[in-house]
């Protein structure tokens, strides 16, 4: 049971992360930023939570941090008309350098950490509360952010009017939405999220910060809300799944050394494997048929994703 619970805290980063981007491209807006702004939060975060105590503070300097840099992908792409991937990828380069830069004097320096909490009555359910209710206040957030998330999409209706922004931003015009407006939220709040990813590893996962920290979690974030067709269920699930191979993959590696290359790249290769799979026709079939399924099974991506949209 240990091994799943280590598995479940440690996709807590990377759930945030899927969120927020899942989010964000489901009001048609691509944040392509997403590896750096996670390491410049995961920096801003230790930095902030070292220098004040507080592990709060923390959290609120990576959300702002990460909010900010949303913000400059959302007005450049909205505002200014510029491509939002040529925007991303630019920011993703800076936030990636300011965090080197900045986070060199805490390289090595100790600082606050998340504290441990059993949830009281369901940390003794047998296996279970083990597995999901014996962790901390970051890990149980990101099972509310899959929980709210999906429900928010599928259920509320700013939920549909953040889907219909990204599927028919026309059409949600015609109906009185607006759209731009409804498109700078989404993208604000994806950017908390991924704010709070790199909180969560600095202050939680490592506890600490060093040189390339978050390295690569916002590419695989990426990979993973496009195969996980901007479904948060499945993105989550995906989130797990990808830990739980890298487990049994680091296994491998004590008794197969020499494949040690091999190995740490097959939970990449089988994720998307996986993940394509759940993108076949016979799954849609399955999910048009039995609708209750639907939000674990279904996922395309938005109709409008990385386009502008300025009404005449």
């Amino acid at each position: 049971m240990e091994v799943l619970a280590g598995v479940v805290a440690a996709s807590a980063p990377l759930i945030y992360a899927v969120v927020g981007e899942t989010i964000t491209e489901k009001a048609g807006v691509v944040n392509l930023s997403l590896d750096g702004s996670i390491m410049l939060s995961a920096m801003v975060g230790f930095a902030a939570a070292a220098t004040s105590g507080s592990v709060i503070v923390g959290f609120v300097a990576a959300i702002a941090v990460s909010m900010t840099i949303a913000g400059v992908v959302a007005f450049s792409g909205i505002a200014l008309r510029l491509n939002q991937i040529a925007v991303g990828f630019v920011l993703f380069l800076l936030a990636k350098q300011l965090a080197l830069f900045f986070g060199d004097p805490y390289i090595g320096r100790t600082g606050p950490q998340v504290a441990a909490w059993d949830l009281p009555l369901l940390s003794d359910i047998p296996v279970v509360g083990e597995v999901f209710f014996s962790h901390n206040l970051s890990v149980y957030g990101s099972f509310v952010a899959v929980i709210a998330t999906g429900f928010f999409l599928a259920r509320t209706r700013r939920g549909l009017e953040v889907r219909a922004v990204g599927e028919r931003p026309e059409a949600a015009h015609a109906r009185g939405i607006p759209v731009n407006r409804v498109r700078y939220a989404a993208t604000l709040v994806g950017g908390a999220f991924v704010g709070m990813a790199g909180a969560a590893v600095s202050l939680d996962q490592i506890a600490g910060w060093r040189e390339n920290l978050t390295v690569n979690l916002g590419w695989i974030a990426l990979a993973f809300v496009i195969f996980g067709g901007w479904n948060p269920w499945r993105v989550a699930l995906a989130c797990l799944l990808y830990r739980g191979l890298l487990f049994v993959a680091g296994e491998f590696q004590v008794e197969f050394p020499e494949f040690v290359q091999v190995l740490t790249q097959l939970p990449f290769l089988l994720m998307i494997l996986a993940l394509t799979v759940l993108n076949t026709e016979r799954f849609r079939v399955v999910a048009r048929r039995f609708p209750r399924l639907r939000p674990f099974l279904a996922g395309e991506a938005p109709t409008a994703l990385g386009t502008t949209f300025h009404p005449e």
